[in-house]
């Protein structure tokens, strides 16, 4: 089978699981009446299923950090820590589609800046004028998405 196509199923069905996480984040948050605890338990459960899937695909890690990378490599987790936590108090005040669309927009902002300027290490592309084109128009989706007027049944 073509790498691509599993490319994209695997991370089409990724982008369902993040408004799913972020509705099921929220409720199980504003029942708890804590989105800490609500954040705690979602990523205590992601820790255990990533260990599960360590243990079964690779062992018992062989060696431990990096110490030639410099330490910004090893911050990611933070960046789940803080979407997921935000998601979790944010969706139930401000609505999924507004959480998510808003995500999605800082995304498209962070990929562009990254791809441009090659950052972290990632492989460089050059925002174009076909690119740019594309990023106006995915902003453009998102603000019909978001404004509840477009497509209200009367």
């Amino acid at each position: 089978m073509n790498n691509t196509l599993v490319y994209i199923a695997v991370m089409l069905v990724a982008g369902i699981g993040i408004p799913t996480m972020a509705t099921l984040n929220g409720v199980l948050g504003g029942r708890l009446q804590s989105t800490s605890l609500a954040t705690a338990i979602a990523l205590a459960l992601a820790f255990s299923a990533v260990t599960v899937y360590l243990l079964i695909t690779e062992g018992f890690p062989k060696q431990g950090f990096a110490t030639e990378l410099p330490f910004y490599f090893y911050l990611g987790g933070l960046c789940v820590a803080f979407y997921v936590i935000s998601v979790t108090w944010i969706v139930p005040r401000f609505g999924v589609s507004n959480a998510i669309a808003f995500a999605l927009l800082g995304q498209l902002i962070a990929m562009s800046l990254i791809d441009h300027f090659g950052l972290f290490g990632a492989t460089q592309y050059s925002i174009t004028s076909k690119r740019t084109i594309g990023l106006v128009l995915m902003a453009t989706g998102i603000y019909l998405v978001l404004d509840k007027s477009v497509g209200k049944v009367s």
